[in-house]
């Protein structure tokens, strides 16, 4: 992920981003993964020259990193994202002290699971499809796909804070979608957030994603199953809850209590009184179309006094 701390130090990047057939580029990249100049230009229409001139500016912003391949008709130059995600912190000036975690999927410290369910790590499939007690098994820390019809994942992150420093922010990232037999694109489930117990809000997703694959997906994962599913970032501060930049509640970090001694458990839920309740699918590194697992950030202020 290319994160923005600050917006001056992104000028490269707007720069690059300021132009329509750049983002095209972009675009393009981000379905095939990788593309040569030629690939790009009759897909653009443009001259090898005028498209070459965008891939400077690309390359130079850190966007995009080029390679050289020997191909039939000699040298090519082959263009791929340099990461997947882009964040802009536009309130990052005002926040100097951070901490990033990764947990994997499989990490989880509590769970409950009904059918259909199972777990699958990058290489094959924990246990049996639909059998809730593999989620007990030690494989399932290996796990990089977990789905489920009703229940809840709970997951346990750090806390990395000293007696001067108090919380900010929390925010985590993750990629989602709701849990139908095989797949079907258009099949609502609210997921609900907690933060040690609290209920931070809920998000619907549309589907459980299946009409093209995975771009990380492992080749042996069945074409006729889910695929991928949405990239989403929950943000809790002292103004509230957000799902990608939109409020979801009134909670605040205030509510959850959090101080450098607390436990911080995020849970991930489909429970029994959900409006849409069909399900949860949760995607690592090498499932969907998002190379993370959850990504937890924490932010927070100290106390110089």
């Amino acid at each position: 992920m290319i994160y923005i701390k600050d917006l001056m130090s992104g000028v490269p990047i707007f720069k690059a981003l300021s132009s329509e057939v750049r983002i095209q580029i972009i675009e393009m990249l981000s379905h095939h993964q990788s593309l040569n100049l030629n690939d790009i230009a009759n897909r653009l229409q443009l001259t090898n020259g005028a498209v070459t001139m965008h891939i400077k500016k690309l390359e130079e912003s850190g966007l995009i990193n080029i390679n050289t391949a020997v191909g039939k008709h000699g040298i090519q130059k082959i263009c791929y994202l340099n990461e997947d995600k882009l964040m802009v912190d536009l309130r990052s000036q005002e926040v100097h002290n951070r901490y990033e975690v990764e947990v994997k999927v499989g990490h989880f410290s509590n769970y409950y699971a009904v059918p259909t369910c199972g777990l699958a790590t990058k290489d094959s499939i924990v246990g049996d499809f639909d059998e809730p007690r593999y989620f007990a098994d030690p494989m399932r820390i290996d796990a990089e796909l977990i789905w489920l019809s009703e229940g809840f994942l709970e997951y346990r992150i750090p806390n990395y804070l000293k007696s001067n420093e108090t919380f900010s922010e929390i925010q985590f990232s993750m990629e989602l979608s709701s849990e139908a037999p095989g797949f079907n694109n258009n099949y609502p489930s609210d997921i609900y957030f907690y933060v040690n117990g609290i209920e931070i809000g809920c998000w619907t997703s549309p589907g459980d994603f299946g009409d093209t694959k995975g771009t990380f997906n492992p080749d042996w994962w069945p074409p006729h199953l889910n695929q991928y599913g949405m990239l989403k970032l929950i943000r809790i501060n002292e103004e509230g809850s957000f799902i990608d930049g939109c409020r979801i509640s009134d909670v605040t970090l205030s509510h959850i209590g959090l101080h450098y001694k607390s436990d911080i458990l995020l849970r991930i839920a489909v429970t029994e009184g959900n409006t849409n309740k069909r399900g949860l699918t949760l995607y690592g590194k090498n499932f969907g179309n998002y190379s993370q697992d959850i990504l937890a950030r924490v932010l927070y202020n100290i106390d110089h006094s």
